[in-house]
């Protein structure tokens, strides 16, 4: 297959090509392929369920009509410690053990008993207690388009180098900032290969990712590109096809705030029932985030195409990261968009450093086309997954420049992003204006 070139007219821009047969049934079809993918990938973790012969399921879908929504943990609920007793009384069940998820005792995971269903529990706490106190188990997965998978998959590309390209200007090399990127990981191999990513530290991916191999690690560059000199630890949480239970969460979110971070960065989410908060990530904000008074957490917005919020990019605490086309005039069409999402960033036809090997592609449109043979180190790929390391490097940036911290630096730089605002689109910020002065 053709690799996709910058300079040849006629090789139109990938977000253009991809998504021109974008349609609702097209989608449909991508999320029933990635519902079944995720699904299968939770329950192949589990061996002593199959050696039992039996492996009932750990996730599933949810669906509106035909349309998916988000997937959660079954005959499991999440509620608040201030809450749990009073979820434990309306549900009727007398074991108080109240197992708790990450440090303290803010977050609780409940089991149900068997036969009693998830949102047939949610539906009656929400009547006599009010929406929210009890929500489920989420899956936190990859910013993806109606499910798993970023706005794309990785295509070779004819570049010789990153775009964004690498910043030069030494006093915004980001060099004052520890960032935390939650992803999948860094690939075995191409750190060493990319000068850009020399010291990049972190938990390797696993080598059953499928897919979503190689995500971290270019998560990773593009942030470098924008902050070559930034502390960047890879920390590996989204290893089930690019997922990860919203339980798993919060202790890895703690894991992450132990490393004293400025900046913890995150290219994933998810959709969540009446699109209320994540519970785990509230619990997390109350415990420890909101008491540390320069950290800031900068999340993508998610690639669905439209308004509804996705969690943790919609919390008000958190930076949203929506994405641009490759001219960085218009707003990808993939990009969420609404209120809640903060700022925009180039997120389309982006460049950086990619396992070399054979790619095998496994969503429309693309399935069934030839495999990808990826031989330079670098892939081109789009999705608000890759806008989002750019704003977090660009407040990396900011903080070496002005002295900042990072929650200052991101408040400085959304307002200059609003001084920058495109019409259609909102609030954008493009490299090098890091150094702008407010």
């Amino acid at each position: 297959m053709a690799v996709h070139d910058p300079s040849n007219p006629d090789n139109p821009p990938v977000d253009v090509r991809y998504w021109r047969e974008r349609t609702p049934e097209l989608a449909r079809r991508r999320s029933r392929t990635q519902a079944a993918l995720i699904r299968e990938s939770f329950e192949e973790d589990r061996p002593s369920l199959r050696r039992r012969g039996r492996i009932p399921s750990l996730v599933t879908p949810r669906y509106s009509g035909e349309d998916f929504q988000y997937f959660y943990r079954q005959s499991t609920l999440l509620t608040l410690g201030r809450d749990a007793a009073d979820v434990y009384r309306v549900l009727g069940i007398a074991d108080l053990d109240r197992p708790r998820v990450g440090p303290g005792e803010r977050l609780h995971r409940l089991t149900l008993p068997d036969r009693v269903g998830v949102h047939t529990s949610l539906s009656r706490l929400d009547g006599e207690l009010g929406p929210g106190v009890a929500t489920p188990d989420h899956v936190v997965h990859l910013c993806g388009n109606g499910v798993i998978c970023p706005a794309t998959e990785p295509f070779p590309t004819t570049a010789t180098g990153p775009t964004p390209s690498v910043n030069l200007d030494a006093e915004t090399d980001g060099r004052r900032a520890r960032v935390v990127l939650i992803d999948t990981g860094l690939t075995s191999g191409v750190v060493s290969r990319h000068r850009n990513l020399k010291g990049v530290r972190g938990d390797r991916e696993q080598a059953d990712l499928g897919h979503y191999r190689g995500h971290g690690v270019f998560v990773a560059g593009v942030l470098r590109a924008m902050a070559p000199a930034a502390q960047v630890h890879v920390e590996a949480l989204l290893f089930e096809r690019g997922a990860v239970l919203e339980s798993d969460l919060a202790p890895a979110m703690h894991r992450a705030l132990d490393q004293a971070p400025d900046i913890i960065s995150m290219s994933a989410g998810t959709r969540t029932r009446s699109g209320l908060p994540l519970k785990s990530l509230q619990s997390v904000w109350e415990d420890r985030l909101r008491h540390l008074k320069g950290t800031v957490l900068v999340a993508a917005a998610g690639n669905d195409g439209d308004w509804q919020p996705f969690y943790p990019a919609a919390f008000p605490w958190a930076v949203s990261v929506g994405a641009l086309n490759s001219t960085v005039e218009r707003r990808a069409g993939y990009s969420n968009y609404g209120s809640w999402v903060d700022v925009y960033a180039q997120g389309s036809r982006i460049v950086n450093a990619y396992p070399n090997g054979t790619y095998h592609y496994v969503e429309e449109p693309m399935k069934g086309q030839p495999d990808a043979t990826f031989t330079t180190g670098l892939a081109s790929w789009c999705g608000t997954s890759f806008s989002t390391p750019i704003v977090a490097g660009l407040i990396a940036g900011r903080m070496t420049w002005s002295g900042e911290s990072a929650r200052e630096a991101a408040d400085t730089l959304l307002v200059l992003a609003r001084k920058n605002a495109k019409l259609g689109v909102g609030a954008v910020l493009e490299p090098g204006m890091a150094r702008i002065r407010s």
